[in-house]
């Protein structure tokens, strides 16, 4: 019996000592985690001249790998550069003027800026990140010898921040994206988005992408503070076609604020409306159509389910305006097919069919029609995703709305459709939910020799003025991919009128 009391003592003993060691340990890694990140914070920051431009850097611990321009008062970009669980935070502190006239004017710098750049940026950055090592490892030493007041606690402390920091800078190296720069996300003042984010010129290419867009970014900002009172011109890419593709507006005057907006500031060619740009399609919302004809920009309509013919006709006495309804029409360059919603919703005395295998055969048959009576179109614009989807391998390109939830989807026969959220933040329904619903919007860059979609900005306004922001760019992959045709075989286009709730 005392054996046995004795063997479990020593177990009790042994259990009791383990849980002791990793709690000690998981404890010593806390403090050290918070010991980095105070070194960092404190004394990790550092400032570096990248041409004309003073700039901070700081590294700082995060959920999210990201590298953040803090280009005030304008807005930041945020580039998703890496996996780490560290941001890099780049703050624009001052320009010189003098030196950015001169570089901007200067055409013998053009072929050495790119180099220079790059390595004042890399030299900043390798300071950076020797500081912010230093100071890390300096903070786990000193705050784990004050937590626990002893020097081997203090070093395992140290240990335990080397083994983070060794772990945070590999899987960063290990999982860097150049690439992402020509991807960036905007948040900040509408004006300035133009100048920051830059234009589409050289956003498709991969292996000087980064070069070409420090570049861009570093001549915006320069031509920004030399500006002072006045912002920059935008000088349009000629090599591209800008639409600007908007949905669901749904009677909200706050929508045609952000067009005119983003038509002027992004120098938009011709605006695309897949539709629901009323309510009721009633003679009185007739009256909100008048804003199309002051834009001073080409207007494609198509009609959606809310719309009535009535409303159609509204738009189409409107200067500029292009209505399509099973027809193709040349606008900016591009051909553009465009097919009106079948159904009518606020007329409750027709049967509204949620089938949608009907809504799917009724595109396909209007995309076999397509392709038989007319020549290959560059853009289908039309209000339903399911009936979008039946245009697959009609066209390299369709743009629809009507979920009021923006989205993209690449098909397997090479047609991408671009589902619009709601440019009109859903109208005034959208005051029933506890959240309001954002106003969105895209602009789309086409190539102008192969009408082929290169590139788009996704725009999203998240409170009731125009003036703040969200921006995120994408890039094409691939933007001569093969278009295959589906087979078509299908009902006549001309069959029964169905239609789905509303959203």
């Amino acid at each position: 019996m005392d054996l046995t009391r004795w063997a479990q003592g020593i177990r009790r003993a042994a259990t009791g000592r383990t849980v002791r060691l990793i709690s000690r340990a998981v404890a010593g890694s806390v403090v050290a985690v918070v010991g980095v990140w105070l070194g960092m914070a404190l004394g990790g920051p550092v400032l570096a001249t990248v041409g004309p431009v003073d700039v901070g850097m700081s590294a700082e611990l995060s959920l999210r790998g990201e590298t953040v321009v803090d280009a005030h008062p304008l807005g930041s970009l945020l580039f998703d550069t890496h996996d780490a669980p560290v941001r890099l935070r780049v703050t624009l502190e001052n320009i010189d003027s003098n030196q950015a006239r001169a570089m901007l004017e200067d055409p013998r710098l053009s072929d050495r800026l790119p180099a220079l750049l790059e390595k004042e940026l890399r030299e900043g950055v390798s300071a950076l990140a020797l500081r912010s090592i230093a100071c890390g490892l300096a903070g786990a030493l000193i705050f784990s010898l004050i937590v626990f007041r002893g020097l081997r606690a203090a070093l395992a402390g140290l240990l335990a921040g080397v083994v983070m920091i060794a772990g945070i800078g590999t899987t960063a190296l290990l999982t860097f994206r150049p690439g992402s720069v020509v991807e960036p996300e905007y948040t900040g003042l509408l004006a300035g988005a133009p100048s920051l984010v830059g234009d589409a010129e050289s956003i498709v290419t991969r292996f000087e992408s980064y070069r070409g867009q420090l570049v861009k970014l570093v001549d915006n900002v320069s031509q920004l503070y030399d500006a002072v009172s006045s912002l920059p011109v935008y000088d349009a890419d000629p090599t591209s076609i800008r639409i600007l593709h908007v949905s669901d507006i749904h009677l909200n005057p706050i929508a045609w604020n952000l067009v005119r907006s983003v038509t002027a500031q992004f120098k938009i060619d011709a605006v695309v409306d897949t539709g629901d740009l009323t309510d009721h399609g009633s003679g009185p919302e007739d009256n909100f159509v008048k804003e199309i004809g002051r834009l001073g920009v080409p207007y494609v309509f198509v009609r959606g389910n809310h719309d009535s013919k009535a409303t159609q006709r509204a738009v189409a006495k409107q200067k500029g305006a292009i209505v399509l309804d099973d027809s193709v029409k040349e606008v900016a360059g591009l051909r553009v097919y465009g097919l009106g919603d079948p159904r009518f919703t606020p007329d409750k005395s027709v049967p509204v069919d949620s089938d949608l295998e009907s809504l799917t055969a009724l595109g396909r048959a209007h995309a076999a029609r397509l392709t038989q009576a007319f020549e290959p179109v560059d853009l289908v614009a039309v209000h339903d995703p399911t009936i979008a989807k039946g245009f697959s391998g009609s066209a390299p390109m369709v743009l629809t709305g009507h979920s009021h939830a923006r989205s993209t989807e690449l098909l397997s026969s090479g047609t991408r459709v671009l589902v619009q959220g709601s440019t009109g933040g859903a109208g005034l329904r959208a005051l029933e939910h506890d959240e309001p619903t954002p106003v969105m919007a895209s602009v789309l860059y086409f190539d102008r020799e192969t009408h082929r979609l290169r590139a788009w900005d996704d725009i999203t306004l998240g409170g009731l003025g125009e003036q703040s922001v969200q921006i995120q760019r994408h890039v094409e992959n691939d933007p001569g991919r093969t278009i295959s045709p589906e087979p078509t075989i299908a009902p006549s286009p001309t069959g029964s009128t169905v239609g789905t709730a509303t959203p």
